[in-house]
């Protein structure tokens, strides 16, 4: 009886035994990790995801993400290629591809990686001038990338995308483009409506044109734009006197006339027409001097 408790015993504590060590062996790796197992310091593999069992006391695992880590670029302030003071903030997009490179090469590969995007994006914000970093981003993300992604593979870590968020200008440099592009939209504004008279002139020319040909169209015009003014409701309405009605007149009117009527002679030409009244020239006072000899006589007697 006493054997058999005996070997119950050491049973039961081989049982507990093999379960500590089972606990402390037992690791378990994300789908998104990779687990890299150190044996005495040396990196002996990489485990996938899964539950995988160490040595006790001897292995050590340090799980890497894998996932896409998003890092942003503090602001970084530089001068433009064109003597233009900018503030120029990014994104980067990175993931590790080799667990064993990001740990033993670099001390730290998300600082590494932060700095070497805040160094790039001031050399690119020296290449580059103003209207560069405000309307050709890609090309300039397209350039950030490479040059980040450069030292970025050695430490097994590859740069998907980057991307630049705000650029930020003076207020008196904003203020100055502003005057600018009001100035650029008032000369558009100008040119489109000089183009706009120049065709007007034209096709007013061509249309004064083949109205001189024909009278009657002149005469119609008349009546049309008469109809227009009409339609407005307005008490007034000025009607413009017909140049022919002029000539027809001056062409009826008989060319004696007598001494006591006041003689009236239109001048007229294409543009305008004016018209000259000459009254008869009134009869020579009668004074002493002036008066003649009989009528003298007649008043002495």
């Amino acid at each position: 009886m006493d054997i058999l408790s005996i070997i119950g015993a050491i049973i039961g504590v081989g049982a507990i035994t093999g379960g500590v060590l089972t606990a402390l062996s037992a690791r378990v790796v994300a789908q998104y990790e990779r687990g890299l197992v150190f044996r005495f310091g040396r990196v002996v593999g990489t485990r996938d995801p899964g539950l995988r069992l160490l040595i006790p006391f001897v292995d050590r695992m340090r799980k890497i993400s894998t996932q896409i880590v998003t890092m942003p670029v503090p602001a970084q302030d530089g001068i433009t290629r064109d003597n233009v003071t900018v503030r120029v903030d990014a994104v980067v997009y990175f993931r590790v591809i080799d667990p064993v490179c990001a740990v033993v090469e670099v001390q730290n590969y998300l600082f590494a990686v932060g700095q070497v995007a805040q160094t790039s994006l001031r050399s690119i914000i020296g290449k580059s001038d103003l209207d560069s970093l405000l309307a050709n981003r890609e090309e300039l993300n397209k350039g950030l990338e490479i040059m980040i992604d450069s030292p970025a593979l050695s430490w097994g870590i590859h740069i998907d995308r980057v991307e630049i968020k705000d650029v930020s200008i003076p207020d008196a440099l904003k203020r100055s483009m502003s005057r600018q592009a009001e100035a650029e939209r008032e000369r558009r504004a100008r040119v489109i409506s000089a183009e706009g008279e120049l065709q007007a002139s034209k096709m007013l020319a061509q249309a004064g044109a083949q109205m001189s040909e024909s009278p009657a169209a002149l005469q119609l015009r008349l009546l049309e734009t008469v109809v227009q003014v009409a339609a407005e409701k307005n008490s007034t309405l000025v009607l413009p006197f017909p140049v022919e009605l002029l000539r027809f007149l001056e062409r009826a009117t008989p060319p004696e006339r007598n001494a006591a009527e006041p003689a009236v002679r239109t001048t007229l030409t294409p543009t305008e027409k004016t018209t000259e009244i000459n009254l008869p020239e009134p009869p020579p006072a009668l004074d002493q001097g002036n008066t003649p000899a009989a009528d003298q006589d007649g008043m002495r007697s």
